[in-house]
This record gives C-alpha cells, structure tokens and sequence, in this order.
C-alpha cells in the first residue's frame, strides 16, 4: 500500500513541470527555445516586439526559440541576446541563461558536436598547403 500512496506524489510535480517552465534543463535546447517562447507569449507579446525592442534581428530570435543548436549564435553572443531578451519579456536574465546552460550541457560537449561538423575537405585543403609550405622550404633551404 505504501508504494501506492508514493506514486501520486510524483506525478504532482511532474504534472507542475510544464506550468513552471521546469522541462528545458530534461529536454536540452528545443525544450528551452519553447519555454523562451511560451513565456514572451504568456506575457502578450510578439517575437516582432521583444525583437525590436533588443535591437536584433529577427532571424536571431527565430533561433534563441527554435532551439537548433545549429542555428543558436555562438555563446560569447547568445549570453548576452539571452540577458537583452529577458529584459524585454520581463524575466530574470541570471534565470534565463542558467536555464540555456543546463540545457545546451558542458562547452566542451557542445565543441565536440561543433568539431565532428567539420568538412573534410577543409582538413584536406589545410593538408595541402602545409605540405606545400613545407616543400616550398625544403627547397629554399636546400639551395
């Protein structure tokens, strides 16, 4: 019996969670960008009002509420877009950007992803040259 009283009481805060915005930090990046668009729109405004009022432009803040990592600024950028955002719409900037890190996860995960993106025919043309270097001073030393 007692295992029956023990499970409604999960299910309370769960039940809680997408009241409180709590679900970014279990869901990583897109459950963030929902709860960043979820909260301008509680507050009655458009993605066109909070982008004017930060001065960005609209694709940025298309990408702050889609949660593509792939179309998210870098973090030296999204750290501040995110302060001015929550400025705009009314929340707790210090909450706002807590809230993205947990869900983008440690920096070096994020430069893992970044890295394995690479075209290898960048690393190939980059090979290329630094052999050619080489044999240009190769010869220039032989000579």
């Amino acid at each position: 019996m007692s295992d029956e009283h023990d499970t409604p009481a999960p299910e309370a805060p769960a039940a809680e969670a997408p009241e409180t915005g709590a679900a970014p930090a279990e869901e990583g990046l897109p459950a963030f960008g929902r709860w960043l668009a979820r909260e301008r729109e509680l507050r009655g405004l458009t993605r066109d009002e909070v982008t004017r009022a930060i001065k960005l432009a609209p694709g940025v803040v298309e990408a702050l509420e889609s949660g593509e990592e792939a179309r998210i600024p870098p973090r030296a950028y999204v750290v501040g877009y995110l302060r001015g955002y929550a400025a705009a719409v009314g929340l707790d900037p210090d909450e706002v950007v807590l809230r993205f890190e947990e869900a983008a996860g440690p920096v070096e995960a994020r430069a893992r992803r970044a890295r394995r993106g690479t075209d290898p025919r960048v690393l190939a043309g980059a090979a290329l040259a630094l052999a050619v270097a080489a044999a240009a001073a190769w010869a220039m030393l032989g000579r």
